[in-house]
This record gives structure tokens, C-alpha cells and sequence, in this order.
């Protein structure tokens, strides 16, 4: 066994467009990578690669061609920087949960026979624990955030409409367990495959939602309505059909959490938006930012005592 190395780029290091359109263009690679014994982590924040050097070697001008990353080296020092992760202190917003929850994930594709998957098992319990430990969770959420534009909407008590959730993954499923929409009249998810989210949903036989595909979508305008745009999984022709519906519907807001704005520039001047890199959500991120920021030095050494300890 050759010595475990990582290379990655993060937010950091580059403006966040670009590392989530670099994520978006690799990510397909997982399971080959897998394969091989090397993980790959690619999130809206980060690409990053972890395995035996030997399997490294050719992947720094494969995946991050025209971009400048960071090595780090060692069994240990890789564990930590994975366990840092995962309690959400490398973060755009610092504290938040989903990222442990995409470590994991990730994981999936590498066999556990392998040094790699062994050392990052132990960095995300670790980086769950500590973050937990030392209550380093975001003050806000992503489901915080609609809500408060929510507010921000509609400010006088007027009679809402409807949530529409634009997407079913992991964040999708998420704002819709969350109640986000319980000012509405109703919940309406939007998705190209109902059939499959309805057996995704059978464990929350409490959670009344509408589900609709996305040509359906606009039938009358909403003044009433907000829009939550919660994938990146668009291609160019649903995107086309996002768009033409959305300039139906004409809802009161259009929260776009893609880490790559879905709507074209033409749409968004039309329409009132919000996205992960406009002026309003940006605030919501330091402002949370501000409070968790002097918790990460305790943070940090809790995270190496306890890898040092086990």
C-alpha cells in the first residue's frame, strides 16, 4: 500500500460558480473512481480526492484541468481535514448539516476494504460528533432562509397560496419535512418522476403535498405563490420547460438554492429572484457566519484531540 494523498479545491480558493460547475461536470465520475479505491467529493463548495498515490496520479490534469489545488498527504491529515468537513466548519455556511450527509453518500461508491473508506468512516462520525459536541450548528438552515423571505413576502398577513418545491432530491425532501409551507394553502412539489416520489414519501404518511410534473405548472398566474427551486439536476430542455412555466405562473418570489442558477438572465429580469449569490442570501449566510466563527478554534481542537485519542 503507497501512502493516502488528497488533492482538492474548494470555495475558498476560487469563486463558488465555479467549483459548483466543476462539481457538476465531474461528479459523474464516483463510481469509476470507486472503483479504484479513490474518493471523490464533489459538492457545491468543493472537489476534492482521496486515495492511495499511486491511484493519484494522473488525476490532478484530469479533474481539476485549469484549476490550481492543494495536496494534502497522510493518513491522519486527511482524516482531520475530512472530519472538519463534515462538522461543517469548511462550509459556506458554517454549522450546516447536509454536508455530512453528502460525505456519506459519497463513501457509497468506494469499497470498504479500502485504507480510504476506513480513515473517512471515522473523520465523518467524528465531525458529526464534535459538531454536535460543540453545538457548531447553523443558526439558520436552508429552510430557515424561505421562510424568512417567506416573511419578507408577505409581511401583512395576506392569504397565501402555494409552495411550489421544484425538486425532489435530498434538499427537496428535506424543505418539504420541514413545514416551510404551512402558510400556504397548499404544497405543491414538482417533479418528473411522481411515481417514485410517492414511494419515497410513504414513511411521512403525515406530509400532504401535491405532486405535479413540470409542464403542468402554470396554468394562471400567482401573485400569491412562491417558488423554490431545489435540484441541479436540469438539462437543457427541462430548464426550457421551467422557464416557460414560471413566466405563467408569475409568483410572488423565485428562490433559486441551485448552487448554478437555473433561470437564464432574461428570466430573472422578468421575474423577482433570489439566488445563493445575490445580496439577500449572502446576508443570511454572514450573518450566521458571524455568530459560529469564534466557536472554530474549539472546534479544530476538538476534532484533533479525538483523532489523536482514537
Amino acid at each position: 500500500m503507497s501512502d493516502l494523498l488528497g488533492l482538492y479545491i474548494d470555495h475558498q480558493m476560487t469563486t463558488p460558480l465555479a467549483i459548483a460547475q466543476l462539481s457538476a461536470k465531474i461528479k459523474s465520475l464516483a463510481s469509476d473512481l470507486g472503483r479504484n479505491g479513490v474518493l471523490l467529493v464533489t459538492t457545491c463548495a468543493r472537489v476534492e480526492v482521496y486515495g492511495e498515490e499511486t491511484e493519484l496520479r494522473n488525476i490532478d490534469s484530469t479533474i481539476f484541468s485549469g484549476f490550481s489545488c492543494r495536496r494534502i498527504e497522510g493518513a491522519a491529515a486527511i482524516a482531520r481535514r475530512l472530519a472538519e468537513i463534515a462538522s461543517g466548519a469548511h462550509s459556506q455556511i458554517l454549522g450546516e448539516s447536509y454536508i455530512s450527509q453528502q460525505l456519506a453518500k459519497a463513501i457509497e461508491f468506494v469499497s470498504p476494504t479500502v485504507p480510504i473508506f476506513q480513515v473517512a468512516r471515522s473523520a465523518i462520525d467524528t465531525g458529526r460528533a464534535v459538531r454536535e459536541r460543540q453545538q457548531f450548528i447553523a443558526s439558520l438552515n436552508y429552510d430557515q432562509i424561505v421562510r424568512d423571505i417567506i416573511a419578507d413576502r408577505f409581511p401583512s398577513g395576506e392569504p397565501l397560496d402555494r409552495l411550489y418545491i421544484i425538486g425532489a432530491g435530498m434538499l427537496g425532501l428535506g424543505l418539504i419535512r420541514s413545514g416551510v409551507g404551512e402558510r400556504f394553502r397548499s404544497t405543491v412539489v414538482v417533479t418528473r418522476n411522481p411515481k417514485n416520489l410517492r414511494k419515497r414519501l410513504r414513511p411521512w404518511n403525515d406530509i400532504e403535498v401535491v405532486l405535479m410534473r413540470p409542464a403542468d405548472m402554470g396554468s394562471a398566474p400567482e401573485p400569491r405563490s412562491i417558488v423554490v427551486i431545489a435540484t441541479a439536476d436540469v438539462n437543457d430542455e427541462y430548464e426550457a420547460t421551467l422557464q416557460d412555466a414560471l413566466l405563467r405562473l408569475e409568483p410572488r418570489t423565485i428562490v433559486d438554492l441551485s448552487s448554478i442558477p437555473v433561470l437564464s438572465d432574461a428570466v430573472v429580469g422578468k421575474l423577482n429572484c433570489v439566488n445563493m449569490y445575490g445580496a439577500e442570501f449572502l446576508g443570511f449566510i454572514e450573518e450566521n457566519n458571524r455568530q459560529l466563527a469564534p466557536r472554530l478554534p474549539l472546534v479544530f481542537s476538538d476534532i484533533e484531540f479525538t483523532l489523536r485519542t482514537t
